[in-house]
């Protein structure tokens, strides 16, 4: 048999959820509100989804006061995180309307509710999909190939979902029952059958609405990938309980009894159910699936002879570190090979906690395993090894966050927040750098959580304690104009150009103060001079003076730009013309004559740069870009390279279009992608310098928002180009 199906499975293209620890419960809701649906409201959607993935949520205000009363603060709540968990993306107020953009997303199911002040939550009125466990939940699916399992499959193609009704000693309870497309209720052909649990927190209804479990079987089915089955999917339940379901199975729908037929699966508790099924009773199931089970169930050696014999597959099935079975899983394997019982480990779900995107994929490889031969029993492609338990530093024992080898960051509090509500890590994690509010759960009398894989690269933070920010008291890394903020550094290849060079082996950095007779006091810009620099040399160096951003000042590019760690490396690597950066304090009434008259002068007394228009630069970002573009039309032909990072030209009157070209020897143009809130101004921009015939660069958006992801991927783009024909 093929085993084709397995490689082409769901896979996430990179790491992006939380600790999925956090995915139940942590959220504290304490007055759920789920608004009435008046035609109104539902006229224009809240949510829409971009072709390249992008999600727009616009939430009237009017409506979220009329239902939640006046509040500070509006969050979507979904499994956008790392992993796939449980985060918070938070809302602007602007005008008439909460709104903001997230992504790109990566291919999969969505679901996602929306909270104000912490406490207060409502469904999408406009949006009628709906989870039974939780109504105040809706969906939303991205397509693409890694999530081309959980498509709908074409009309009249699927299977079927019914519901099965039986008794226990407990009562009456219910079943959800897939039947394959072929299925037919009379006739002599019997089917085996698969027995889906569910678990804590997890309802059977959930594989349907969360787990796109049809659509998963319906797609299998229709590929030819796997055989025929009857699929039963129950609340999570015990030997009795299991026992009187399979009776019931077997007497309203034509399945095989026989164990080599029987299968069994199941997530949280319900994978434990499942294991300890076959382990009690081998003669019950020829096949069991263990999706992130949390508690390990005895396995007794004098059982193992006839578990070999009965069982034909025990796989075991866990996410990262994050997954609260991860350590679980571990423990079950070792106790499984202890006793010499046969099993097989799909390994470690690189970017997958405790949720469904993770159990999906479990399904995915787990199902065209059953009832049939095949010879490719190892991990899925990606996963990595099941090497150990994870636990990070017991609390309050080492500085916060701890940083894993692997990317996997551990936020703690102190014990200052004991009596808090709502504690949340702000940070720069969701995808393209944009910032995600992060749940952390109460330990003791501190807060912590453990979210990744994040990739190697420089992340910025602060805490949100019952919706007042916070700095992280525990990180002694500081940013001058943001207080609050704490930093940490990934390393890895992807992140080298961030990273500090050997000791001795970079540039300096060094205070510049000077007179501004703008502002009318004393200020100070930082200077970076490349390594060997010579004052003294016959030729001035080439100057590049890069410019920050509103609310920032002449620090930032330093302590948030990381413009010592991408210039040391660049000319190391030999790849920057060594040239001297200049980083002003761009706070002015009259930047033109701030720049002019006080910051490049001084730098021309202080340091031996060039005073040639072709020697020198002139770029910044956001409010620095627009400066720099001030520049460029006031004074063409001064600065021969002008760049700008995610800022608008503005108007076309008033350009000395002939001036510019000819001054010009680069204008190079950057901005962020549809989460960067300049960019339709940005893009408006083009079709002006388009209009007026201005000569210019640009290769496309950054991935990222408004923000020092895409900036610090700007200047690594723009400073090799400088000063070079």
């Amino acid at each position: 048999m093929t085993t084709e199906p397995y490689h082409g499975r769901l896979r996430r293209l990179g790491g992006r959820r939380l600790s999925a620890a956090l995915t139940a419960g942590v959220i504290a809701v304490a007055a759920v509100l789920l608004a009435p649906q008046p035609a109104a409201a539902a006229d224009t959607p809240w949510l829409t989804v971009s072709p390249d993935r992008y999600a727009s949520f616009t939430v009237p205000a009017a409506y979220v006061q009329e239902q939640l009363g006046t509040v500070s603060q509006v969050v979507v709540e979904g499994n956008f995180g790392p992993s796939s968990a449980t985060a918070e993306f938070g809302l602007t107020r602007r005008g008439d309307v909460w709104s903001g953009v997230l992504g790109a997303l990566e291919p999969g199911l969505y679901h996602y509710q929306f909270t104000a002040d912490d406490t207060k939550s409502i469904k999408d009125p406009t949006n009628d999909t709906s989870v039974a466990s939780d109504p105040l939940l809706s969906t939303f699916f991205v397509a693409g190939d890694s999530a081309r399992w959980l498509v709908d499959a074409p009309p009249g193609t699927g299977g079927e979902v019914g519901t099965l009704t039986y008794r226990t000693r407990a009562g009456q309870r219910s079943a959800l029952v897939w039947t394959p497309p072929e299925y037919a209720a009379k006739g002599p052909k019997a089917y085996p059958a698969l027995y889906l649990q569910s678990g804590d927190g997890v309802a059977a209804t959930d594989w349907l609405d969360l787990g796109r479990t049809r659509q998963i079987l319906d797609n299998l089915s229709a590929a030819g990938t796997i055989r025929p089955m009857v699929v039963v999917i129950t609340d999570d339940s015990g030997d009795k309980e299991l026992k009187d379901l399979r009776k019931a199975v077997a007497d309203n729908y034509r399945v095989l009894r026989d164990p080599a037929h029987q299968a069994i699966a199941g997530v949280s508790d319900g994978a434990t159910v499942a294991v300890k099924a076959a382990l009690a009773k081998p003669a019950q199931f020829g096949y069991v699936g263990w999706f992130s089970g949390r508690s390990v169930p005895d396995v007794d050696r004098k059982d193992a002879k006839t578990v070999n014999r009965t069982v034909k597959l025990l796989r075991l099935y866990t996410g990262n570190v994050t997954d609260p079975a991860h350590n679980a899983t571990y423990r079950l394997a070792k106790a499984l090979g202890r006793a010499d019982v046969r099993f097989e480990s799909d390994g470690v779900n690189p970017d997958g906690g405790a949720n469904w995107d993770t159990w999906q994929e479990n399904l995915v490889d787990f199902v065209p395993r059953l009832f049939r031969h095949v010879s490719d029993h190892g991990p899925s492609p990606g996963h990595g090894q099941l090497k150990g338990e994870f636990n990070p530093p017991p609390a309050g024992t080492t500085p916060t966050p701890f940083v894993s080898e692997d990317g996997f960051v551990t936020f703690e509090t102190t014990t200052a927040f004991a009596d808090a509500q709502h504690v949340t890590v702000w940070a720069n994690i969701a995808p393209g750098g944009s910032w995600l509010r992060v749940p952390l759960a109460r330990d003791g009398d501190r807060w912590r959580a453990t979210v990744g894989p994040l990739k190697p690269w420089f992340y910025y933070y602060r805490l949100i304690v019952d919706r007042v920010p916070f700095k992280d008291t525990s990180n002694p890394t500081k940013v001058t104009t943001e207080p609050m903020w704490s930093t940490f550094f990934i390393p890895g290849p992807g992140a080298r150009l961030l990273s500090d060079v050997p000791a001795g082996q970079g540039g300096k950095v060094e205070s510049m103060t000077y007179t501004s007779t703008v502002a009318g006091q004393d200020r100070t810009a930082l200077v970076w001079t490349p390594p060997g620099y010579d004052p003294g040399r016959a030729e001035p160096y080439p100057v590049l003076y890069l410019q920050h951003g509103g609310g920032q000042n002449y620090t930032d590019w330093v302590e948030m730009g990381r413009a010592k760690q991408i210039l040391d490396h660049q000319f190391l690597d030999g790849d920057l013309v060594p040239m001297v950066v200049v980083m002003g304090n761009g706070n002015s009434s009259n930047f033109n004559r701030e720049l002019l008259e006080n910051i490049v002068p001084t730098a021309r007394a202080r340091y031996h740069v060039s005073s040639d228009p072709s020697q020198q630069a002139l770029a910044g970002l956001s409010m620095g870009g627009g400066q720099a573009f001030g520049v460029l039309r006031a004074y063409p032909g001064q600065f021969a390279y002008v760049a700008a990072f995610s800022a608008g030209f503005g108007s076309g009157t008033g350009v000395d279009v002939e001036a510019i070209n000819n001054g010009t020897r680069m204008l190079r143009l950057y901005v962020g992608d549809q989460t960067d809130f300049v960019y339709p101004s940005f893009m408006a921009s083009l079709t002006t310098l388009d209009i007026l015939g201005i000569r210019y660069e640009f290769d496309g958006v950054t991935p990222g928002p408004h923000g020092w992801d895409v900036w610090q991927k700007n200047l690594i783009d723009l400073a090799p180009r400088l000063f070079k024909r």
